[in-house]
């Protein structure tokens, strides 16, 4: 399950425009600083020795910012569901990797890394400097560097934070705070660019898989509306929720006459079932009838 949400969430970031819309709404309150034509794919891997080996470790998504030839700034997403204490060491390795791959390289940029949290239950209270995470003795404080991360606690967003974002990550960001403050989701009539990836990212990320299910029924009717596909989606999960507990109710009352020695052929009249079905449901619930 961690690698399909990584899997997920790497796909739908990967894109320029979602990458710089990300970028823009979460540093730049929304102004367009970073457009889609100025980023470049860039390798997500880098090396450090550990133990007298050489050890690989690889970023969730990053690219370079660029304006023509000139490389402007690497920027950099690591995607978390929960939270991880140790993110200042992470962080400080994938960035002292980047900063360090530039000693050969006449070229001198900025390296960014945005920590993108999408848990709502608990807000990231855990360290958030590398000072934090350390035990320093009072008499070395003066001379240690601190190394700050940037997190962002998706599911904490204001409106008017999600409001920022013009592609299609304000869907998550709107699905993931709707959900916290109102355990419901009502979506805005927004279109999606890259409908896939983005209902692939809400289920996995949620454990919804009808938004998967949503997707497909969608491509055959060619519908791209996000509020329609959604609200297929709910109004899809409240039937079938009702239908759940048509059958919860079956099930006992089923039981309850097979109890009382009715004949199998009169119960599966009473409940709208087949015999072989009444049988199949009695043998699963065994163990409610002892």
């Amino acid at each position: 399950m961690v690698a399909e949400k990584d899997i997920a969430e790497k796909v739908l970031e990967a894109y320029n425009d979602v990458f710089a819309d990300i970028v823009n709404g979460l540093l730049f309150q929304g102004k367009k600083v970073i457009s889609e034509e100025e980023l470049e794919e860039q390798a997500a891997y880098s090396h450090y020795k550990s133990d007298g080996a050489l050890r690989e470790q690889e970023r969730d998504v990053s690219k370079i910012w660029k304006t023509g030839k000139i490389k402007l700034a690497f920027v950099g997403f690591e995607n978390q569901t929960d939270i991880d204490s140790d993110m200042p060491f992470r962080v400080i390795g994938y960035d002292g990797a980047e900063y360090r791959s530039q000693l050969n390289s006449k070229e001198r940029y900025p390296v960014i890394t945005l920590v993108l949290y999408f848990g709502s239950e608990r807000r990231w209270k855990k360290p958030k400097s590398l000072l934090e995470q350390l035990n320093i003795p009072e008499a070395l404080k003066p001379f240690v560097n601190d190394y700050k991360i940037n997190v962002f606690e998706i599911a904490f967003l204001t409106e008017e934070q999600v409001k920022l974002f013009q592609s299609d990550f304000r869907i998550i960001a709107d699905y993931f705070v709707q959900k916290r403050k109102n355990g419901e989701y009502h979506p805005e009539p927004q279109e999606l660019r890259h409908v896939q990836e983005t209902l692939q990212m809400l289920s996995i990320m949620s454990g919804d898989h009808r938004f998967e299910e949503v997707y497909n029924e969608s491509m055959e009717r060619g519908s791209y509306t996000m509020c329609e596909m959604l609200d297929r989606m709910i109004n899809k999960g409240k039937v079938e929720g009702i239908r759940e507990g048509i059958s919860e109710g079956k099930t006992q009352m089923i039981l309850k006459m097979y109890q009382l020695h009715f004949p199998l052929e009169q119960i599966a009249a009473a409940s709208e079932k087949t015999v072989e079905e009444i049988k199949t449901i009695i043998k699963e619930q065994a163990p409610l009838l002892s």
